[in-house]
């Protein structure tokens, strides 16, 4: 997998992600917009958080909102920030939604940072 990124910007994110490992079968496409460091975002076989499994299944197509945070100073990496407002509003971490991003020459990926130490298993991979 390609390094951590220390910053990044919407631009460079902007796109569509296709699940690689653990997220296998997902996929999520971000739009920039004009102003600000994000846009819109759409999900599509996204995990649901243990809260919602009951009411949603195990995954759910959503949209909402993104933005870009951290990589302000040396010890933050750059990250995306999902906020979703359909199929409902989530409170924040009743689902994924803070991923990693990792970028070389050739690659992007969004990941969840669980264990620093481990490769990944729930991956994006930028087509």
């Amino acid at each position: 997998m390609a390094k951590q990124a220390v910053s990044v910007t919407s631009g460079e994110v902007e796109g569509t992600y296709v699940g690689e490992d653990d997220a296998e079968g997902v996929k999520v496409t971000l739009k920039a917009s004009d102003t600000g460091t994000g846009g819109t975002v759409t999900v599509h076989n996204w995990p649901t958080g243990s809260w919602y499994k009951g009411e949603l299944g195990d995954t759910f197509d959503g949209s909402g909102t993104w933005d870009v945070v951290g990589g302000n100073s040396s010890d933050e990496y750059g990250r995306v920030r999902l906020s979703f407002t359909e199929p409902e509003r989530f409170l924040r971490d009743d689902t994924l939604d803070s991923l990693s991003v990792a970028t070389d020459s050739e690659r992007t990926y969004l990941y969840e940072d669980d264990d620093p130490d481990v490769c990944p298993a729930f991956r994006l991979r930028l087509t």
